[in-house]
């Protein structure tokens, strides 16, 4: 093995590495949102965690996190076959580290849970929506996900095309939303949760990619088929392909466009670099984007 495959060994398993440490802290971060925040404050948060805690609160015996993963486990061997291995087993990894830091940080939540409960419930659900949002958005830049509402939101576009992954994973919070009220019988509840879901979802777009709502890719690679068939099946987004030509070498060329949320960002580049190590991507900002997955063009005229 000569110097320079030494020195793209080891850059690989650094990149690996720091991967697997923001998924550690993500997970930490957002478990602790949970935990010490929404918990004992009894909010809920969006999708499948936010069900584990409505479910944890009706049967004490079954824990957050315990439901968290059992709930994924269905979804993960659903999913194996359409995503790949991959995407699985880093969703796996950080879907794991959430439930088990959940449980762990519950017994804490308990004794020493937000301390302005009853007094100031609008200044937790504010910090709990940022911290969550902030976790969830570290994992999704070391290249993971959390499951979830994610993975669901992915197979039922299979069968629904015409709704976007964004709109019904929207659909799914609100649902659980509704059902927090239920379960802790208060109008309240449901109004602080909508705080807690819409300040997580701002977090994830800030801390993965700024302000802008909507990036704009293009990506030139080689391996122009498998990251097309990659970003369709697993990001849920759709691909323009754009014959081009090298100015310098006159060779033809195939030029992706894709244009994605802020916080899909990094998972695209994740299917790219599966392909290829030397790509070359332009990110842009996209002040506005109408059309199938984004804004309705009729309903802003």
């Amino acid at each position: 093995m000569n110097s320079t495959d030494k020195k793209q060994k080891i850059k690989k398993i650094t990149a690996t590495a720091t991967e697997l440490l923001m998924c550690v802290l993500g997970a930490f971060m957002y478990s602790v949102a949970v935990s010490l925040f929404v918990t004992p404050l009894k909010f809920a948060a969006g999708g499948v965690t936010g069900l584990g805690i409505l479910i944890n609160y009706m049967v004490p015996a079954i824990s957050t996190g315990m439901f968290v993963f059992l709930a994924n486990v269905p979804l993960f061997l659903i999913s194996w076959k359409k995503f790949g291995f991959r995407f699985i087993a880093r969703t796996v990894f950080s879907t794991a580290l959430v439930s088990v830091f959940i449980d762990l940080l519950a017994t804490l939540g308990e004794k020493y849970g937000w301390f302005f409960a009853g007094e100031e419930k609008l200044v937790g659900a504010i910090f709990g929506g940022i911290i969550a949002g902030a976790g969830l958005g570290i994992v999704f830049l070391g290249g993971a996900t959390t499951g979830g509402l994610d993975i669901l939101a992915r197979l039922l576009r299979l069968k629904f095309p015409h709704l976007s992954v964004g709109r019904l994973i929207l659909i799914c919070d609100f649902v659980v939303v509704l059902l927090s009220g239920i379960v802790y019988k208060s109008v309240e509840s449901i109004l602080y949760s909508i705080i807690i879901v819409f300040l997580s979802s701002l977090a994830v777009d800030y801390i993965v990619a700024g302000r802008s709502h909507s990036k704009l890719l293009f990506i030139l690679t080689d391996s122009h088929e498998e990251v097309t068939r990659d970003i369709i099946a697993i990001c849920g987004r759709g691909v323009s392909v754009i014959p081009a030509q090298g100015g310098y070498t006159g060779q033809d060329k195939k030029l992706l466009m894709c244009v994605v949320r802020t916080h899909e960002v990094s998972r695209v580049r994740k299917v790219v670099a599966n392909y290829d190590e030397k790509p070359f991507i332009i990110i842009t900002d996209s002040s506005e984007v109408l059309g199938q997955g984004f804004k309705s063009h009729k309903d802003t005229l």
